[in-house]
Order: C-alpha cells, then sequence, then structure tokens
C-alpha cells in the first residue's frame, strides 16, 4: 500500500496543499493567498487536519517553499523560512509549526529543489541522476541534482542572482534587483520584463523583440550552467516559460552562445530533448512538496 501524504507548495503570493499517494492520486488539494505565517500556516494545518478526519493519518508532509530557507537537519534554524524579504515572513519557523501540531515527519526544502525531486521521480527528469529544474516566474531558482542527491551546501543555490554579460548599449535597462541589479532574476523574471516594455509579460505578443532577449539572457545562463555542473537535461518551469515560442528560442540561442565548446550530442543534434518543460506541468511544485514527504520515509 502507497504511503497517504501531504504537500504544501509554499509561494509568495499563494500556497497549494495537497493529499494523496502520488502523480495520479491526488485525493485533496486546496490554494489560498500567503498572508501572515500564522494564519497561512494555520490554515495548512487546518486542511490536513479535514484530511485526516475524513481520510486517516498521514505519514508525513512535504513543505517545498519559497525562501531563502534553512534546509539543513542539523541546524538549529532546520525548517525557518530565514532572510526573506517578504513582510512578516523572515525567522519564521515553518516546518516546525506543522510538525509541532500534526506529530508527522516533515520534509521540507527550497520550491525548486522540491520541483527538481517531483521531476526526477514522475516528470521529466526520470531515469537522471544529474539535472537542473529552473522556474522563470515572478522570480528565477534554480534546483539541483547532482549524482542522484539534491544540492544545498552553503545553504542553498540561489541561481538566479548570477551575473550575466551585459550590453548596456542594446539593453539599457538596469534590472529590478534589489540586491544584484542585472543579475539574471533583475533582467529576466516576469516583473522585469513587465518593466522594461511596460506592460505585462504575458500580454506581449509572440513577435514582440522581448522575447528574443528574454531567451538571450536565459541562453547565457544555460551556459554558465552547462559549463560548471554538467547537467544531463535542463529543465524550464515557471509562467515565463508558459510563451510557446521561448522554447525554440532558448534552445538555439544556447547552442549559439556554447559555439560548439560543450561536444555532447546532448546539445549538438538533441537540444530539443535536452532544454524542455516540466513533465509534471503546473503540478510541479505541490507534487514536489508530496516527493519531499515520501523522501522522509525511504
Amino acid at each position: 500500500m502507497k504511503p497517504f501524504v501531504g504537500g504544501i507548495e509554499a509561494g509568495g503570493t499563494k500556497f497549494v496543499c495537497a493529499v494523496g499517494t502520488g502523480r495520479d492520486d491526488i485525493q485533496a488539494e486546496t490554494r489560498f493567498p500567503t498572508t501572515t505565517p500564522a494564519e497561512t500556516i494555520g490554515r495548512a494545518i487546518a486542511f490536513f487536519q479535514a484530511q485526516q478526519a475524513n481520510r486517516g493519518p498521514l505519514a508525513a508532509i512535504g513543505i517545498a517553499a519559497f525562501g531563502p530557507l534553512d534546509p539543513n537537519p542539523q541546524s538549529p534554524t532546520y525548517g525557518y523560512i530565514t532572510t526573506t524579504p517578504k513582510p512578516g515572513w523572515a525567522n519564521a519557523d515553518f516546518a516546525g509549526a506543522v510538525a509541532r501540531v500534526l506529530s508527522v515527519p516533515v520534509g521540507f526544502d527550497t520550491d525548486v529543489n522540491g520541483a527538481a525531486l517531483g521531476e526526477w521521480r514522475w516528470g521529466a527528469a526520470q531515469g537522471l541522476d544529474t539535472f537542473i529544474y529552473l522556474t522563470i516566474g515572478t522570480g528565477i531558482g534554480g534546483g539541483v541534482m547532482v549524482n542522484g542527491q539534491l544540492l544545498h551546501g552553503l545553504i542553498h543555490p540561489e541561481m538566479g542572482h548570477i551575473s550575466l554579460p551585459h550590453d548596456w548599449a542594446a539593453d539599457p535597462y538596469a534590472g529590478r534587483c534589489p540586491y544584484h541589479g542585472d543579475c539574471l532574476e533583475g533582467m529576466a523574471a516576469g516583473p522585469a520584463i513587465g518593466d522594461r516594455w511596460g506592460q505585462p509579460a504575458f500580454e506581449l505578443p509572440a513577435g514582440h523583440p522581448a522575447w528574443a532577449l528574454e531567451a538571450h539572457y536565459l541562453a547565457l545562463a544555460l551556459r554558465t550552467f552547462i559549463c560548471t555542473l554538467s547537467p544531463q537535461r535542463i529543465i524550464l518551469g515557471g509562467g515565463v516559460m508558459e510563451q510557446p515560442q521561448l522554447f525554440p528560442l532558448v534552445r538555439q540561442k544556447t547552442q549559439a552562445v556554447l559555439n560548439g565548446y560543450v561536444q555532447s550530442p546532448a546539445i549538438l543534434q538533441q537540444i530539443d530533448s535536452y532544454i524542455v518543460p516540466p513533465g509534471l506541468g503546473n503540478r510541479a511544485g505541490v507534487l514536489g512538496a508530496m516527493a519531499l514527504a515520501l523522501a522522509q520515509l525511504a
């Protein structure tokens, strides 16, 4: 019998909570706005209490959350949202609050690491041991698996904050990251696109020059990640990547900026299956949280 688990996809704008046994068995799901820690975590706990009353005890809960956060189980602040600029959430004990009330094991990681784990278990990264999951949306973040293990290290990867070559004559936009200005997130996240062109990204037509520029910045970032992490596949999710014209542009420009340096058939001949959308679609986040729960039981 498959374990019955819960998952929380904790975003800066909304929470998605679900229970079930995996990709093909989500038995109940709810979503609600992210407000204060007490209110939002309280609503999540109430959802799981109701599901346990109706469906039986949960074996574990996974939390895939916005950050920065502390994913180190040996740390005194494990399970905390740490230095986030989101008002009220800095130093919030997230995993601890859930574990104390529900008395179940809690898996805790970044939203993108959770999505990466979900893609590895059920989606576009099945059968791989080293790959990258990037989300390009309101922000830009990356989850990484290396040799079958999610990458943490000092804290966790912050792949949206790498520096990019910036041609100020071609693109005088200064970037909107409050920390680094024209880093990857500052130049290529959804709000940066809207800020640069004066209207929301999703309103821009397919032929707008915004998309060639977006693909250019993403390709520069992918070159860096390919040369440093040597992923077997790159998965690009998030709302910005729902623009169908972007994937062909990103693939083409990634090949161009690599300029033949990485001599692998995956890049030279099979780029369409190397840079791909999530196999789990827009459920990668909550399914990733459920995968974090299942990992607690392994």
